[in-house]
């Protein structure tokens, strides 16, 4: 048919002539095919007649599928798989049969799929539905066909590892490195075959593993790319400067494959072979001791068999040099209210850093002085206070060199500017002060506390009448000096220093004497009286005096703090760093406290510290009460006018309000945050009656500085008298209301202002107690351990009087009170102190080694402000309140903001012991730089609806320029650590970069950064809390408070051996278990975090104190412990034996008796001889010695008690002799008078005012009512 198609198409197109004819069948032969039609062809379309079935099959096996088909002409059979046709030719497992089957021999995993027969003939094509070869395999574990082997390979090019597997299912292939590690995609292309490495590095050195997996297993299968490079340094040794006898060390590392062989050379030749140049393995060189001959040009060769690299250094050896002063100062005189220069120049090899110090203290950079870098020392505005002996120290890390100069300030006679307004400055100043302080007092006291704010106002102004006249005096000496200063500024040129005026010639010495005088400075504590060594020598004065007999001042309440750096005030006086006109250091001024505070302190998230417990924060809270408390301001209230600090935002003395910055939240509702400045002492604190300078502001210390329990007895005779219970003469203290589950006392309820804290949340009201630190009420937690301690003296004495009851309540109150005292200062220094300080701190506090008188104890000035304040960086920011199996109380635990000023939460909550199980059961707050104050403690701090909360971290801050405490970088000078010239000098101590970061945006140079936030930005020493700088501050205060206190409990003397042993059984664990309600199980050091109940002991398993040590041994002991008695020290030296008079026949009998009883007669009866003979003649001999002793301690006794009758009267300040009760006048507003023997000054104290206008008449001390009618004097004639 298709031939007759074609024949047809020819003879259309005319073109090309072509005949056929048909030859069958016969009906038709003989005719042109070209005109056949289709239907008398008689084709007919293939048809199946038979389909495939589908089939499994396994391997190895042989499977057919059948296909019929009929057509005519007869269709030709074609197999199709997986719609690809079968190439029946290339594969000779497959078989076609004639009438169509397919055979597939020797099946594979590739035969399955699909199967599908066609039949074709010329008439068409028919194709069958599809029939499903289903392969079925066993499961195979995974088995190699091609395994990847080692390869070498130059660095640079690229690579192929080679891995094929096979399996059932068919694994899944991957690759590794060495021990496991993921490869680098970037570079390592995976492909089915293997692994494709491009631009091979040394880095691609090592062991690849290729891993086939399925589900019945893997296998693995390594090789080692080898990569050949030819040597290239890592680390290129740089040339260096050494000191002479120093070590130095080449870096030289280098890579390659082979790895190259490090060598050295010197000068192209070998190294010197004395043996002090090694070359480590890591190819470093060593040279140690270096000398001069040395110093050269060395070679670092890195050799391989593929190639040399070298790199040459230069080693430049100094010889070593200690300061060497090339210009020592010299002693130098300066007129009143001059600058004066005084240079100090050294060299050294390193260069040297050179210090200045008067009296010990180091020089700081502030308003008054200025070290240039080359040492000269620089005292702006001499003054009498600048007199004396100054001390340039040179230090280099050989060692130090000092020379020291006298300076001599010379007073300049006649008038200054401000003489003339002296006396209406004064007087406009008491006016102001005073109306400001009763302004404060009305609204303090005359009315119940609004805010927590008030009642922290209320708890901290000072009651002590003595208190708040040293502190008015300071407050009314400063302000007449600003009236004055305010009066002739239009007179005064600005030096070049941008000083606004100078304060030393602003007034002559005798009108700034009598400014002193007038405001009251010069009333100041007479020197105490130590004379009565009977009691001193036993117990300690309930105000620190006369612990330290040359230096009785040292230590006691109401003198100023200590310093150790001089302070840094904008103008050299009283004015804090950054409130002056002109920019600090480097032409950045100081950011303000919150901002420093919101961006460093504040955190909402808190890390427990997994080591120690809450109780390592509260104990430190509770001995820093017992330390120091900064006298507050007397006045909440500006002195010019009047107005309350809390509603301004001005540097107005003695506001010093927090501004809190526009981008700040707190912005919205408030531009500043309230804080007043602490009260200054006058001058420098001292007690000379005489004032001829202006010094530098410092403020009062109100407690003893020595570790005595003045939180637990006060700092005052006054106050431990209030304390103490006079019922009984047991010498307890005051006891209040009895918690009823337990019988234990709580703390008596205060009796004076303030008396009610805050009301609780049910409305009832809530007693302030009362306890010998005035913050006691502050939070919960602080409350609970005065409560813990003041029931400690009780159970103490009570034990005392129990063991003596012979013993008066004055001698039971100071035993039990110096027991108590030993107790905290055992706990702090070997319990406390080492979780803070660590190991490395306690070896740098040494050993104790007994009391030196020339230590002083005093609290430094900026450990109180700054340094000691670490202790709020470990507070939580919950109160955690657990019951006796440490679960939470039915009342919850407690908001810190809910903790303050709320002392009824003890009564109406559960007393103290859930308190204090949460503080000794649950972890602190680790300190971490990035994570320093709670928000409880810089957002919520005495917060109400009503009020601004207060920021604890601003606070911080802000005091730390109130007091003049130097910049961080001045005490890394005095701390000997590295000088600081930018923010990445910080990274030894500071390594968080963020954080360094941060202080430089806020600060601008390391020169302004302030002192508190640097300490605890530092990291912390492994093994300890604290960072370098703040380490340093605490090993030098708690060695003074250790080595300056004479009664410290291991002072020889102080205790008996006995005692002692006992006293270091004392544990905080056994405090706790004694006065809490019912505290009774506990961990044996309750400052280390501790498992509930594994790791927890019952209270009986706590050592205890002994108390029977102290138990005296007599017979008859009726006038033995009372107090101040004369026989109880003269009998104490006596020996045991014959301490009583009445004694002494009845122990001759005994003697003689004991001498009978051991009569011995020999065998023949002629000999008796006494074995007790020459122990009988001791005794005798050592009795006499003993009377002998006794009677010439009486007669010395009464040669001075004869001599003092014999001494009638005084002698005073100038050496003339007054009568005993003698009085006299010694200036215009001092009265002095004789009594036993001692002269005692008192300052006149003026009355207000009773009328507008006043004058001083010559030769008195107060001013009087002027009359109308008469004219004043003039100023030089009063």
């Amino acid at each position: 048919m298709w031939l007759g198609e074609l024949m047809q198409g020819y003879a259309r197109n005319g073109q090309t002539q072509a005949a056929a004819t048909c030859e069958y069948p016969r009906s038709l032969q003989g005719r042109s095919i070209a005109s056949l039609t289709v239907e008398e062809f008689n084709c007919e379309s293939p048809r199946i007649t038979f389909e495939p079935q589908d089939v499994e099959v396994t391997s190895g096996n042989t499977v057919y599928f059948t296909c019929r088909a009929e057509g005519n002409p007869k269709p030709k059979i074609i197999w199709i798989h997986n719609n690809h046709l079968l190439d029946l030719e290339d594969d000779t497992r497959l078989n076609l049969f004639d009438d169509g089957t397919l055979m597939i021999r020797n099946t594979r995993e590739s035969d399955q799929g699909e199967y599908q027969c066609m039949a074709r003939n010329s008439a068409g094509e028919v194709k069958t539905q599809n029939a499903m070869l289903r392969y079925s395999n066993p499961p195979a574990k995974p088995s190699f066909i091609i395994q990847p082997q080692d390869t070498e390979v130059l660095i640079g090019t690229n690579t192929t590892l080679e891995c094929m597997a096979t399996g059932h299912p068919h694994p899944h292939v991957t690759w590794t490195r060495g021990s496991g590690e993921a490869l680098d995609e970037s570079r390592h292309l995976a492909t089915s075959g293997g692994l494709y490495l491009q631009n091979v590095t040394l880095q691609d050195h090592g062991q690849f593993t290729c891993h086939a997996n399925n589900n019945q297993g893997s296998v693995q299968a390594t090789a080692n790319i080898i990569v050949q490079a030819p040597p290239q340094f890592t680390i290129i040794p740089k040339d260096q400067v050494v000191l002479e006898g120093h070590t130095v060390e080449f870096l030289c590392e280098a890579e390659g494959n082979p790895p190259p062989i490090i060598a050295w050379t010197k000068a192209g030749g070998q190294l010197p072979q004395e043996g002090l140049h090694t070359v480590l393995s890591s190819g470093t060189l060593r040279i140690d001791h270096a000398a001069h001959h040395d110093q050269g040009q060395y070679e670092c060769q890195a050799v391989s068999p593929l190639g040399v690299k070298k790199a040459s250094v230069q080693l430049t050896v100094k010889p070593k040099a200690l300061p060497v002063f090339t210009q020592l100062p010299q002693d130098a005189s300066v007129e009143v209210g001059k600058n004066i220069n005084i240079p100090c120049h050294v060299q050294g090899e390193p260069q040297p850093i050179i210090t200045w110090n008067k009296a010990g203290v180091q020089i700081t950079e502030s308003g008054k002085f200025h070290v240039s870098g080359e040492g000269m020392l620089t005292i702006y505005d001499a003054g009498q206070a600048d007199q004396g002996r100054y001390e340039c120290v040179a230090r280099n890390s050989f060692g130090l060199v000092t020379a020291n100069m006298f300076l001599t300030v010379v007073a300049i006679q006649g008038r200054q500017a401000g003489d003339d307004f002296v006396e209406s400055s004064i007087l406009d100043a008491l006016q102001r002060v005073d109306s400001a302080i009763n302004s404060t007092r009305r609204h303090l006291f005359s009315q119940k506390p609004r805010t927590p704010s008030d009642l922290l106002a209320r708890f901290r102004y000072p009651h002590d009448p003595f208190t708040v006249e040293t502190a008015r005096a300071g407050e009314i000496f400063e302000h007449t000096l600003l009236l004055i200063q305010e009066h002739v500024k239009q007179r005064l040129t600005v030096d070049l220093e941008g000083r606004e005026f100078r304060y030393n010639d602003l007034v002559s010495p005798h009108y700034l004497s009598l400014i002193a005088n007038l405001s009251g400075c010069t009333a100041h504590r007479q020197v105490p009286n130590c004379s009565d060594m009977c009691f001193h020598q036993k117990y300690r004065a309930q105000d620190g005096t006369c612990n330290n007999l040359q230096h009785p001042m040292w230590g006691a309440s109401l003198t100023a703090f200590e310093r150790i750096l001089k302070p840094a005030y904008e103008n050299g006086f009283n004015l804090p760093r950054g409130v002056g006109l002109h920019a600090l250091s480097g032409g950045y001024s100081l950011p303000p406290p919150r901002l420093v505070s919101t961006e460093m302190a504040a955190t909402a998230t808190v890390t427990p510290d997994h080591q120690y417990t809450h109780m390592l924060m509260q104990w430190g809270q509770f001995l820093d009460h017992d330390l120091d408390h900064t006298v507050p301001a007397l006045s909440t209230s500006r002195f010019s006018d009047g107005q309350s600090c809390s509603s301004v935002c001005t540097n107005d003395p003695p506001c010093f309000p927090i501004i809190i910055p526009d981008t700040d939240p707190r912005g919205i509702r408030a531009p500043c945050m309230f804080f007043v400045r602490s009260s200054p002492v006058c001058g420098s604190g001292m007690t000379s009656l005489v004032m001829n300078s202006v010094y530098a502001r410092e403020q009062i210390n109100q407690l003893t500085a020595y570790i005595d329990a003045s939180n637990v007895y006060g700092s005052s005779e006054r106050e431990s008298q209030i304390l103490r219970d006079y019922s009984e003469p047991r010498g307890l203290l005051r006891t209040g209301l009895l918690w009823v589950p337990s019988g234990k006392p709580l703390l008596p309820f205060s009796a004076g202002p303030p008396t009610e804290c805050t009301r609780s949340e049910q409305g009832s009201r809530s007693p302030c107690f009362l306890a010998g630190d005035h913050r006691a009420n502050e939070q919960l937690a602080l409350t609970a351990m005065h409560t813990l301690w003041f029931r400690e003296h009780n159970r103490v004495a009570t034990e005392l009087s129990a063991l003596n009851p012979h013993w008066d309540g004055d001698t039971l109150y100071h035993e039990a009170r110096k027991i108590v005292g030993a107790q905290l200062q055992h706990i702090t220094y070997s319990h406390w102190l080492p979780k803070i300080l660590g190991e490395p701190g306690m070896k740098m506090l040494q050993n104790y080694q007994g009391y030196n008188p020339n230590v002083n104890a005093g609290i430094i000035n900026s450990f109180a402000t700054a340094a000691f304040r670490f202790g709020h960086t470990l507070i939580n920011p919950i109160l955690y309140r657990l019951n006796d199996t440490f679960g939470e109380i039915p009342e919850g635990h407690l908001p810190l903001h809910k903790a303050f000023f709320s002392p009824s939460r003890i009564i109406e909550e559960g007393g103290i012991d859930p308190l204090l199980r949460g503080l000794f059961g649950v972890a602190a707050k680790l300190r971490v730089p990035s994570q320093l104050l709670s928000l409880e403690l810089t957002e919520k701090l005495f917060s109400t609806a009503h009020s601004v909360a207060l920021d604890l971290a601003a606070i911080n801050i802000q005091r730390g320029r109130d007091h003049g405490i130097p910049p961080y970088t001045d005490f890394r000078v005095f701390c000997n650590l590295t000088s600081v010239e930018n923010f990445e000098d910080l990274q030894n101590e500071i390594k968080d970069s963020e954080i360094r970061q941060k202080l430089k945006k806020l600060y601008g140079t390391p020169g302004n950064i302030d002192f508190w936030p640097a300490l605890m930005a530092e990291d912390l020493i492994p093994g300890t809390r604290v960072g370098p700088t703040l380490m340093c501050l605490f090993v030098t205060q708690f060695q003074r408070l250790r080595d300056g206190d004479r009664f410290w409990y291991e002072n020889p003397g102080v205790f008996t051996p006995a005692q002692l042993t006992q006293l270091k059984q004392a544990s905080l664990a056994r405090v706790l278990c004694d006065n809490g309600d019912n505290i009774q199980q506990v961990q044996a050091d309750v400052f280390v975090k501790a498992q509930y109940p594994q790791d927890y002991l019952s209270c009986s398993e706590i050592p205890r104190v002994d108390l029977r040590v102290w138990q005296d041994c007599c017979e008859d002991c009726r006038n033995r412990g009372q107090f101040r008695a004369f026989t109880q020290e003269s009998r104490k030296k006596r020996s045991a034996q014959y301490s009583y008079p009445d004694e002494k026949d009845k122990d001759l009998s005994d003697l003689i008796s004991r001498q009978q009883d051991h009569l011995y007669i020999d065998e023949d009866g002629r000999n008796v001889t006494s074995l007790a003979k020459a122990k009988f003649t001791q005794d005798f001999s050592n009795f006499a010695v003993e009377i002998q002793k006794t009677i010439k301690a009486l007669r010395e006794q009464i040669n001075k008690l004869e001599a003092r009758l014999r001494q009638a009267g005084c002698t005073d300040d100038k050496g003339i002799r007054r009568k005993d009760s003698e009085h006299w006048m010694k200036e215009d507003c001092i009265s002095c008078m004789c009594k036993s023997g001692q002269v005692t000054c008192m300052v006149e104290t003026c009355p207000p005012a009773p009328c507008p206008s006043l004058e001083l008449a010559k030769g008195t001390c107060c001013p009087v009512c002027r009359d109308p009618g008469m004219p004043a004097d003039p100023p030089e004639k009063r």
